[in-house]
This record gives C-alpha cells, structure tokens and sequence, in this order.
C-alpha cells in the first residue's frame, strides 16, 4: 500500500482514515473509501483465504478479527479473546498467526533484555492497515476516529507503520518495552548498535515523562522519539526530542 513519502505528507489525515490500500486512499470520497474497504474484508474471508486452503467459517474469523481490531495497541491476551469468542485457547493463538501470516495483523514482540525488573512478555498486536482498523471499528470519517474511543491507538499503529516502513525495519527487529511498574516504550530499535525509542502520542504538545526517563536509563537509549500529529519538532531533553509526522523521515536521516 501507499505509505506518506508517496502521497505526499499534507495528505496525511486522509491516509491514516482510509489506509495504504490505493483503491481506498484513492476514492472519490470517504463512503465510497468505506464501501471498498468492506467489500475487501469481505471478499479476503470469503474468497481469498478458502482459496488457500483456509476452512475457518468467513463469519467467525470476521468475528475474531473485529475482536482483535478492539484490542489494537495492546497486549494481547489469547485466554480472554478465546473465551468471548467461544474457542480454546490454542484456537485462538492460530487464528492471530494465520492473519498474522496474512499481514494483516502485526505481533510486535517484547524486549525482555534482563534490567532487573520485571516485564511484559506478550506480544502487542496492531492492524497493519489503519483503514481496516477503521472499518472493523465503524469508522467512516475524520470526525467519528476523532470522537473514537480507539483514537490514540489507532494513532499509535499508524505512525508505528510509518517508522517501521521508512527505516526498513524487518518484524524480528522490532520490539516493545513495558515493565509491570507501568514504565513504557511503544517501540524500540536497534541500528548500527545504537538504541532507539519511539513514544507515539496524539496530544498537541506532548511532554517528558517519568516513564520516558526511565526508559532512556533501563534500556540505554541513544535518543527517544515522541511522533505526534503536529507539524513543529522540538526538544524536550537532552535525548528526548517531539517530531512531527512528516519530522520521521529527518530521524532516519539523523540516525
């Protein structure tokens, strides 16, 4: 699909409504966006998987997927998907692999470097395209993903992509930090021996963090990035700077 270096990054909204998909980014308007985007998933369950060999009933993995599209940006969590869902355990760790399979689905996996403290383990799952993430949400519009109680996750997956597809990153060099004390990093990464940090927040003025300074002293980071919606970067540490969306290709140049 599109990323923002190809549609130029003051379509930016748009993109992050619709998603990298070109037929959908490219509609005439946002319903006929939604339209193709539903008939997509539709036509993926129903056709694309059967004819791989996929037997898992078109209803129930859509079930599935729109319970993973509400898990976006968290933890996940096999035991409580499965018992909504009706299914074991095993049932519903092969159904996130097969759309994981599908790229569909990212697991971004935890970096569990011992720091002396405790961390999470479990993968944190995002939908690859946000404008899935918004048709599997009910989300039709700007205003509707601005009124969405998922807005910041779904914000978070989508300059999460934007980072990963800019510097190159392969998914088995990707990773999250989070500690059982509520410390944090959204994604952390390794290049040229240098460790990186990226905090995405959807605020207008995102600020330091206790969670971001212990971050940079646990996993000696070289720099910490906060990516927002906004279009000023500036500092707020010596090793922590706020970069505006389109600011992300600058990064991988500093870097």
């Amino acid at each position: 699909g599109f990323d923002a270096t190809e549609v130029g990054f003051e379509h930016w909204q748009r993109l992050w409504l619709r998603g990298g998909f070109p037929r959908s980014f490219l509609s005439a308007d946002d319903p006929e966006s939604a339209d193709w985007r539903n008939d997509f998933i539709r036509t993926f369950l129903t056709r694309d998987l059967p004819q791989l060999g996929i037997t898992i009933p078109a209803q129930q993995l859509r079930r599935f997927w729109t319970m993973v599209a509400h898990y976006h940006s968290q933890t996940w969590n096999a035991t409580e998907i499965a018992g909504s869902l009706g299914v074991s355990y095993k049932t519903a760790t092969n159904y996130l692999d097969l759309l994981t399979g599908a790229f569909m689905v990212r697991q971004l996996q935890a970096w569990t470097e011992n720091v002396g403290k405790r961390v999470r383990k479990a993968p944190k799952v995002y939908l690859r395209d946000s404008g899935l993430l918004h048709s599997l949400l009910g989300i039709d519009t700007i205003p509707q993903l601005q009124s969405h109680p998922k807005l910041g996750a779904s914000w978070e997956g989508f300059a999460l992509e934007h980072v990963l597809r800019l510097f190159r990153i392969r998914d088995s060099e990707a990773f999250y930090w989070a500690t059982h004390a509520g410390a944090e990093v959204d994604l952390f990464l390794v290049k040229g021996g240098r460790r990186y940090g990226f905090e995405f927040k959807y605020a207008d003025a995102p600020r330091a963090t206790k969670s971001m300074h212990i971050a940079l002293q646990d996993l000696s980071l070289e720099r910490l990035f906060v990516v927002y919606p906004g279009s000023t970067d500036y500092p707020l540490d010596e090793r922590i700077e706020v970069v505006g969306f389109a600011g992300v290709e600058r990064v991988r140049e500093a870097v």
